[in-house]
């Protein structure tokens, strides 16, 4: 069994009298890729929010490569290595394909403001690293993000390659953990292949161990080591996707009655 990155311990989290997780343990395994299923409310939004520090939960610990980062703050738990992309683009994008790739490792760098007035060598060396960083990252989605697309304007993308580009901009902070939020949101049945296709590349190439949160079932199927379903902030069934998609609980989160159809 793979070594525990991530583990929720009795994660809670109430806003008010309204509890949106309740007492939910979880851990994604090195390397592995995990899926979080449920119908709309049923927290897993909130579950991102609360592994990358946004909100500080009510209750719990949660552990990364064996240290609580319960408590830190978003940029601090960046550091230490998780990553996200979101629901709702959050590209610049009036500023270029590199430059948005290169605005996340900017975080990493030690020049500080002082040596970034004076522009001093140092500076310099790092503004390169980072440059050259994001061609490299770019590059790992292929032509799609590639050659004269770097200097293109982020707006200029098709909706698809918007969300190629957030997931590029994400692996600019070298992280070990990806969460990837709704990442085939709006995409037609040839882009959600080709998105299913890249994040299993992205961890058979990339390195990284994901957690992901998906509506489309072609794709939680597609990917997924494990599943976890949700709903009102607890957790109702863990196991492979057949196992996850047969659960009477499951189907009954969705559907009220009846079976869970594979959309």
């Amino acid at each position: 069994m793979a070594e525990k990155l991530l583990e929720l311990q009795g994660i809670s989290m109430a806003f008010g009298g309204l509890k949106c997780i309740q007492a939910l343990d979880l851990d994604v395994g090195e390397g592995e890729i995990v899926s979080v299923i449920g119908p709309n409310g049923a927290g897993k939004t909130t579950l991102f929010n609360l592994i990358t520090g946004v909100y500080q939960p009510t209750g719990g610990d949660i552990v990364f490569a064996g240290k609580s980062i319960t408590g830190l703050e978003p940029h601090q738990i960046t550091r230490r290595g998780i990553a996200r992309t979101f629901q709702t683009l959050r590209l610049f994008l009036n500023m270029s394909v590199r430059e948005n790739v290169m605005a996340a490792a900017y975080g990493h760098t030690k020049a500080g403001v002082f040596r970034s007035m004076l522009r001093t060598p140092g500076m310099r060396r790092e503004e390169q690293e980072i440059r050259e960083l994001a061609e490299k990252r770019l590059a790992f989605f292929g032509d799609r993000l590639m050659g004269y697309r770097w200097d293109q304007p982020a707006y200029s993308l098709s909706y698809a390659n918007r969300r190629r580009l957030e997931i590029a901009r994400a692996t600019a902070t070298n992280p070990r953990l990806l969460l990837l939020d709704e990442p085939a949101a709006g995409m037609n049945p040839k882009e959600t292949q080709e998105i299913t296709d890249l994040i299993s590349l992205l961890r058979t190439e990339g390195g990284y161990t994901i957690l992901v949160i998906e509506h489309d079932m072609h794709v939680v199927e597609g990917i997924s080591d494990r599943v976890i379903a949700l709903n009102h902030g607890i957790k109702i069934a863990e196991g492979s996707f057949d196992e996850v998609a047969t659960s009477p609980q499951v189907v009954e989160a969705y559907l009220g009655t009846g079976g869970m159809a594979k959309k």
